[in-house]
C-alpha cells in the first residue's frame, strides 16, 4: 500500500508592520473624524491597510495565487478605492479597498515593477519596471496598450504630463479647439538609473526630449510639481536638480501636427544640494502646500520648502543692496545702475533664492518611503515615514506660515506611530507555551509575546541582543539567552523582568533548552561551557518593610566544560542524554546523571547549526551549515542517512512530537534559502517543500500537539502552518514539483523568442508569454478543433435533410450535448469571452498559422449572428496585425475576408442605428423633462466663475521658468 501522509499549509502571517520592499500610501477617504487616516502598505506579498491613530489593522489585501512581493503601490486620484499594487515578478493588480479583493490583473514586465501612475482621469495606468520598460495600460478595456523602450536601466520615476486645454480668445473656435485638445492622450515623463529624464508625447507614442538628468550617475527619485510646473530630480552624493516645464508650450504643441524647429519643454533650472550625500530614495510634493519631501536610505528626512515671490524678491533686493555696498567700496557706483537693471526680475533668480531648506525631521529608523499625510479640516503639514526596521510614523510639523518671527526655527513632532504589532529586528527565536496559545518571538532588543489564535501582541519586553528563548513549566515566565552572555526572566503577567544573571561571563549564549522534568534549564555559550541552572524560589525582603515576596532564582548547580563553543543543545525525552553541538563540526552525547561522555558523532564538513531527539528518544538528526541533514541511531551512533537537504545553510531542524505511526519521526528543517522541508526520517524521503517566507528562515517552533508549525525569517514576518486533512503522495509531489520547473523554463524561453522582433523599437506590445496565457491559447485551439468538427457533422446533415426530410438529427459531441445542446460558434465564443482581456492577446499569440482559417471561419458567424461585436472586432483586427503578410498573399483567406467585411458591416450599422434611434428619444425625453420643470436655479454665471478661480494660478517655480 502506497503511504499518504497529511499536508501542511499557510494558515497565519504577522508580525509585519510595513516591509520595505515598496513605497507607501497615505489614504485619508476615510470620511469619520475618530481616524486620523489610513496607511497602504506593503507586508511582503500581501497589502495591509493600518488606521494611524489606534494603530490597528483594517484590511489585508492577499491573493491566493500570488507569492511575489509587493515593489509598488499606487492611489488612483478619481477613485480613492482603487489602488494598483505592482509585485516582484512583473505582475499588476487593480485593488478596490472597500472589498480587499482584485478586480484586474496585468502582467507584461519580465521583472520587478518599481513604480506605478495614474492619470488624471484614471482609466490609464502607467508601469515603470527594472526591465527599463514603461507600460501603459488601459484599465477600462484591461488591456496593455504598449510597451514604451527607450531607458537602458531600470525605472525609477514616472508621471503623466496632462496640461490644460489652451484656449485662444482671438479666435472664435474656442470649445472646437478644447474639444481637439480632449482627443489627445497627454504625455508622460520618466527618469531611468541611466541617469536619463525623458518626456514622451502618448498620442504619437514616441519620445520627444531627453536630457542628463543627474551630472554624477544615476536618477533615483522624480517629483513633479501639483500644477506640472516642474519637477525635481534627484540622485547620487545628495545632488538635486530642478527642471522647469513649459506646459503652456506643451498643451499648443499637441494641436500641432509639425513642430518647425525643435522646442525644448524642460529646462534645466539649476541644482541643490541636500545635507547628506547618500542617494536619494524618493522626491513627494505636498499636493496642496508648497512643500517637498526628499528622503535618502538614512535616518532622516528633509522637508524643503519653495518660496513666495514676495520672499523671491526680497531677497534678490537684499544681494542687490550689498553688491551695490561692495561695489561703492571700489569707487565703481556708476557702472552698477547698468548692471543691475533687471536684477529683481524673478526669472533670472538662482533656483537658491527659489528654495530653501524647511526642517530636517530625524526618524526613529532608516527611511524606505515617505507620503504627505492630509487630514479632512487639518492645516497641520503631516507627513508619514516608513522606515526600513518594519515601523510606521506619523510626524507633525511646523510650517511656515505658523513661525511667529524670524528668528524662530521651524520644528516638529511624532504624533503617532505603528510599532507594536512587529519587531524591529531579525526575531532569532521562537518557542511555544505548553498549551501552545502563546508564542514568545525574541530578537535583537526585543522580546515579544503573541496569542497565536489571534495573532494579536499581548507583551513586549526590553531585552538584550536574544539568541534563543524557552517558556518555563507553567507558562509564566520566558528565559532568554543574550548575546552578551546574560540569561534574562520575564514574568509574562506582569511584565517585568524578574532576573538577570551573568551566566557566560560576556560570551554568547547559542543555545538553552529545560530539562524534560522542568526543574532546571541548560545554557551553552561561546566560552565552551554548559551550564546547569535549577529553579529556586527564594524569599526576597521588601524593600522598608519586613515583608518578604517569594522570587524565582537561578543557581547554577553543575558545569561541563569541553573542546570548542557549543552551537546547540538538546536533552533526549526520556531525560537521559544530552546531545551537544561544537564549533569543531561534532556532537557529543554525554550521559546527564554522570556527564561522562557517551557517542561522538562525526560526519558533518561545517558545524552543527541545530539538532533534535525523537520521542521515542532513538533518533538524533543534526542540520549543518553544509546543507546537509544528517539521521542517527542513539544506539550506537551510526549514520542512517546523510540527506542533501537545501540549498543553503539549515538553521533549525525539529521532530514532530506525534504522527500517524506515532513515533514521532517525521521533522522539518528550515534553512537560508527560505524553504521549509517537511521529512520522513525513517524513509529518508522529503514528504513535502513549504514555500512562502521571502527572508532566510532563522527559527522554527512545532506545536506539541504536533498540528501546527510556526517559522520566522528576515521578512520581519512569522508564520503558522497548519496540519490538513489532505493527503499528499509521494510520487505526485515529486511530479508537481518537476512540472513547476518545466513551466518556468517555458515561459521564459517563449518570451525570449516573442521579443527578437521588437528589440530596436522604442514602442513594442505589452505582451508577456505566462502559463495562464499558454493554457488559454490551448483552450482557444481545443475548442475550434471541436467547432468546426461540430460545424461538418451538422452541414452534412443538413445536405443529407434535403434530400431525406425524415432523417434524425446526428451525433454531436458530448460537450455541445452536456451544455444544453448549443451551437457550436456559441461554445467558441462562451470560450474566448472567458479569458481575460488582459490576456487575450496573449493566447491568441500561442494559436499556430493553420488555426487562423478555422478562427475566421467563427468570426465570419459571429458577425453574421451579431455575438458580441466589441470582441469579435478585437479579435479580428488582432489576428490581421499579427498574419498580415500570411493572410494578404492566401487567397482563400482574403476570400473570407470579404465575407466577414460584409457580415460586420452590417451588424455594425444595425447596431449603429439602433444607437441612433435610442439616442434620439433620450434627446425627445429630456427636452419634454426641460419644458415641464422650472430652470432658474442654477446662476448662467457660476460655471464662468469657477473656471476663472480655477485659472488663478497656484504659487510654485512656474513663474520662474
Amino acid at each position: 500500500m502506497v503511504k499518504s501522509y497529511l499536508k501542511f499549509e499557510p494558515s497565519k502571517s504577522f508580525g509585519v508592520v510595513a516591509s520595505s520592499s515598496s513605497n507607501i500610501v497615505w489614504s485619508s477617504k476615510d470620511k469619520s473624524k475618530s481616524s486620523a487616516g489610513q496607511a497602504v502598505v506593503a507586508a511582503n506579498e500581501e497589502v495591509l491597510v493600518w488606521d494611524i491613530k489606534k494603530g490597528e489593522l483594517l484590511s489585508r489585501w492577499k491573493d491566493e495565487n500570488n507569492r511575489a512581493l509587493v515593489t509598488a503601490i499606487a492611489q488612483s486620484k478619481t477613485d480613492p478605492d482603487l489602488f494598483a499594487v505592482g509585485y516582484e515578478n512583473g505582475s499588476i493588480r487593480i485593488w478596490d479597498s472597500k472589498i480587499a479583493t482584485s478586480v484586474v490583473s496585468f502582467n507584461g514586465h519580465r521583472s520587478a515593477v518599481t513604480i506605478l501612475a495614474f492619470d488624471k482621469t484614471g482609466v490609464r495606468l502607467a508601469s515603470g519596471s527594472k526591465d527599463t520598460d514603461v507600460i501603459v495600460w488601459d484599465l477600462v478595456a484591461e488591456v496593455g496598450q504598449y510597451k514604451l523602450r527607450g531607458h537602458k536601466d531600470q525605472v525609477t520615476g514616472l508621471r503623466f504630463i496632462e496640461p490644460e486645454p489652451v484656449v485662444q480668445e482671438e479666435d472664435g473656435e474656442q470649445a472646437l479647439m478644447a474639444m481637439d485638445n480632449e482627443g489627445t492622450e497627454g504625455f508622460l515623463l520618466t527618469t531611468g538609473k541611466d541617469s536619463l529624464i525623458k518626456l514622451w508625447d502618448l498620442s504619437s507614442r514616441h519620445c520627444i526630449e531627453t536630457h542628463v538628468a543627474q551630472s554624477n550617475g544615476e536618477c533615483w527619485a522624480l517629483g513633479v510639481s501639483p500644477d506640472l510646473s516642474g519637477c525635481v530630480t534627484a540622485g547620487n552624493d545628495g545632488e538635486m536638480k530642478v527642471w522647469a516645464l513649459d506646459v503652456v508650450a506643451l498643451a499648443a504643441s499637441a494641436q500641432r501636427v509639425d513642430l518647425s524647429q525643435s522646442v525644448n519643454f524642460l529646462h534645466d533650472r539649476g541644482t541643490l544640494h541636500r545635507s547628506s550625500k547618500e542617494r536619494a530614495v524618493e522626491v513627494i510634493f505636498h499636493p496642496r502646500r508648497d512643500y517637498f519631501a526628499v528622503h535618502g536610505v538614512e535616518k532622516n528626512v528633509e522637508i524643503w520648502r519653495i518660496r513666495t515671490e514676495s520672499e523671491v524678491k526680497k531677497s534678490l533686493a537684499r544681494k542687490k543692496k550689498r553688491r551695490k555696498e561692495k561695489l561703492a567700496k571700489d569707487k565703481k557706483g556708476a557702472d552698477v545702475e547698468m548692471e543691475d537693471e533687471g536684477a529683481d526680475d524673478i526669472a533670472k533668480a538662482e533656483i537658491s533664492d527659489v528654495f530653501a531648506q524647511h526642517i530636517i525631521v530625524r526618524t526613529t529608523g532608516k527611511v524606505r518611503s515617505v507620503d504627505w499625510a492630509i487630514q479632512q479640516g487639518s492645516k497641520d503639514l503631516q507627513l508619514l515615514v516608513g522606515s526600513t526596521n518594519n515601523l510606521l510614523e506619523l510626524y507633525t510639523i511646523v510650517g511656515k506660515e505658523k513661525l511667529k518671527s524670524k528668528s524662530d526655527v521651524a520644528d516638529y513632532n511624532k504624533a503617532l506611530g505603528v510599532d507594536l504589532p512587529g519587531h524591529r529586528t531579525d526575531i532569532r527565536s521562537l518557542s511555544l507555551s505548553s498549551d501552545d496559545k502563546m508564542l514568545a518571538s525574541a530578537a535583537n532588543g526585543s522580546l515579544k509575546i503573541w496569542n497565536v489564535k489571534t495573532q494579536a501582541c499581548i507583551r513586549t519586553f526590553e531585552c538584550g541582543y536574544a539568541l534563543c528563548c524557552a517558556f518555563l513549566p507553567g507558562d509564566k515566565v520566558v528565559v532568554v539567552g543574550t548575546k552578551e552572555g546574560e540569561l534574562q526572566l520575564y514574568d509574562v503577567a506582569s511584565a517585568a523582568l524578574l532576573e538577570s544573571v551573568n551566566a557566560h561571563e560576556g560570551h554568547a549564549i547559542w543555545a538553552l533548552q529545560v530539562h524534560p522534568d522542568g526543574k532546571s534549564v541548560v545554557s551553552g555559550g561561546a566560552d565552551k561551557t554548559a551550564k546547569f541552572w535549577d529553579f529556586k524560589i527564594v524569599q526576597e525582603q521588601v524593600l522598608g518593610t519586613t515583608r518578604t515576596t517569594p522570587k524565582l532564582k537561578l543557581v547554577q548547580s553543575r558545569i561541563l566544560k569541553v573542546s570548542d563553543d557549543i552551537l546547540s543543545l538538546k536533552f533526549s525525552p526520556d531525560s537521559k542524554l544530552l546531545a551537544v553541538s561544537l564549533l569543531d563540526s561534532t556532537v557529543k552525547v554525554f550521559f546527564v546523571d554522570s556527564l561522562k561522555l557517551y557517542l561522538n558523532l562525526y560526519g558533518h564538513k561545517l558545524p552543527v547549526l541545530s539538532m533534535d531527539i525523537s520521542y521515542d528518544s532513538k533518533l538524533i538528526i543534526t542540520s549543518s551549515a553544509d546543507k546537509n541533514i544528517r539521521i542517527w541511531g542513539l544506539d550506537f551512533g551510526d549514520c542512517h542517512k546523510a540527506l542533501f537537504g537545501h540549498q543553503d545553510s539549515i538553521l533549525q531542524v525539529a521532530f514532530i512530537p506525534h504522527n500517524s505511526d506515532n513515533n514521532g519521526h517525521h521533522f522539518f528543517s528550515a534553512s537560508k534559502d527560505r524553504t521549509i522541508k517537511y521529512w520522513d526520517a525513517d524513509k529518508f524521503e522529503q514528504i513535502q517543500r513549504i514555500d512562502g517566507h521571502h527572508g532566510e528562515i532563522w527559527a522554527l517552533a512545532i506545536s506539541h500537539a504536533g498540528n501546527f508549525l510556526v517559522s520566522a525569517s528576515h521578512d520581519k514576518s512569522i508564520r503558522v502552518w497548519q496540519e490538513t486533512d489532505e493527503q499528499i503522495f509521494l510520487e505526485e509531489e515529486r511530479e508537481k514539483e518537476l512540472e513547476e520547473l518545466y513551466e518556468s523554463t517555458l515561459t521564459t524561453s517563449l518570451e525570449q523568442d516573442a521579443d527578437a522582433q521588437d528589440e530596436n523599437r522604442e514602442v513594442a506590445a505589452a505582451s508577456k508569454q505566462t502559463v495562464e496565457t499558454l493554457m488559454a491559447g490551448e483552450r482557444i485551439a481545443e475548442a475550434l478543433e471541436l467547432g468546426l468538427a461540430d460545424l461538418n457533422v451538422v452541414k452534412e446533415w443538413e445536405v443529407a435533410k434535403a434530400s431525406n426530410p425524415n432523417l434524425a438529427p446526428p451525433q454531436r459531441h458530448a460537450i455541445f450535448m452536456a451544455l444544453g445542446n448549443i451551437t457550436a460558434e456559441q461554445y467558441v465564443m462562451n470560450t474566448l469571452s472567458k479569458i481575460k482581456a488582459s490576456a487575450l492577446h496573449d493566447a491568441l499569440l500561442v494559436l499556430p498559422f493553420a488555426s487562423v482559417p478555422m478562427l475566421f471561419t467563427f468570426l465570419n458567424l459571429f458577425a453574421l449572428r451579431s455575438m458580441n461585436i466589441p470582441l469579435t472586432c478585437r479579435i479580428l483586427f488582432f489576428m490581421l496585425k499579427t498574419h498580415h503578410k500570411q493572410i494578404v498573399s492566401s487567397r482563400t483567406m482574403r476570400q473570407m475576408l470579404d465575407g466577414i467585411r460584409v457580415n460586420l458591416r452590417q451588424a455594425l450599422r444595425k447596431q449603429k442605428d439602433e444607437m441612433g434611434y435610442n439616442i434620439a428619444a433620450l434627446r425627445v425625453v429630456g427636452m419634454q423633462i426641460e419644458e415641464k420643470s422650472v430652470k432658474g436655479f442654477v446662476d448662467e454665471n457660476w460655471e464662468e466663475e469657477k473656471a476663472k478661480k480655477k485659472e488663478v494660478k497656484k504659487r510654485a517655480f512656474a513663474s520662474l521658468s
